[in-house]
C-alpha cells in the first residue's frame, strides 16, 4: 500500500484518527512533526529559532520525500505542510492524500480544550481563536481541497465516533487489518 498522507487544519483529528487506524490495520502510523524531531534531534520551535522557516521547510519536503517511500504508512502532517512550496505535489506524486475536513465549530470546540498545548495559539481569548480559525481555513483551504479525498473528521469525540471513522476509513482506502 502507498503511504497515505493526513492532511488538514490543526485539531482536524490527524493524530487521532492515524494512531486509532494504526492500532487496528497492519500500518505504521508517523506523525511527520514528530518524525523531523527525531530526526533533527531539536523540536520544531529549536529548528524555526536556530535555522529558520526556510530551512525548516527544506526539512519538512525531504522529510516528506522520506515518508513517501515507505510503504503501509499513515502519515500526520503538520496543519501548514501542504501550504508550502511544492508538498501537495510530493505528497499526491508518493502516496495518497486525504484532507480531514472538520467543521468550524468541532475545530473551535477542540483548540479550545487543547490550546495549551499549542504555543502558538495558546494565548489567544476565544474570539481571537476563532477569527484566527476563520483566517487560516480561509488561507488554507485551496491547499487542502488539492487533496486526491475528503474524509468528515467531525466526530471524533469518543471511543464509539472514532471506532465508527476507522470502520469507514478501513473500508473507503482498503488498508489491512491486523491478524
Amino acid at each position: 500500500m502507498k503511504p497515505i498522507f493526513l492532511i488538514g487544519y490543526m485539531g482536524s483529528g490527524k493524530s487521532t484518527l492515524g494512531k486509532a487506524l494504526a492500532a487496528r490495520c497492519d500500518v505504521r502510523f508517523i506523525d511527520l512533526d514528530d518524525y523531523i524531531e527525531e530526526q533533527q534531534g531539536m523540536t520544531i520551535r529549536e529548528i524555526f529559532a536556530s535555522k529558520g522557516e526556510a530551512a525548516f521547510r527544506d526539512i519538512e519536503r525531504a522529510s516528506l520525500l522520506e515518508v513517501g517511500s515507505m510503504p503501509d504508512t499513515l502519515v500526520a502532517c503538520g496543519g501548514g505542510t501542504p501550504c508550502f512550496g511544492d508538498n501537495m505535489d510530493v505528497m499526491n506524486a508518493n502516496g495518497i492524500t486525504v484532507f480531514l475536513d472538520t467543521s468550524h465549530a468541532r475545530l473551535l470546540e477542540r483548540l479550545k480544550r487543547g490550546r495549551h498545548k499549542r504555543p502558538l495559539i495558546a494565548s489567544l481569548t476565544d474570539d481571537e481563536l476563532d477569527q484566527h480559525i476563520s483566517r487560516q481555513l480561509a488561507e488554507r483551504r485551496p491547499h487542502y481541497s488539492r487533496a486526491m479525498h475528503t474524509f468528515d473528521s467531525t466526530l471524533l469525540e469518543d471511543e464509539n465516533q472514532i471506532e465508527s471513522k476507522c470502520a469507514t476509513f478501513i473500508a473507503k482506502f482498503h488498508l489491512p487489518i491486523k491478524s
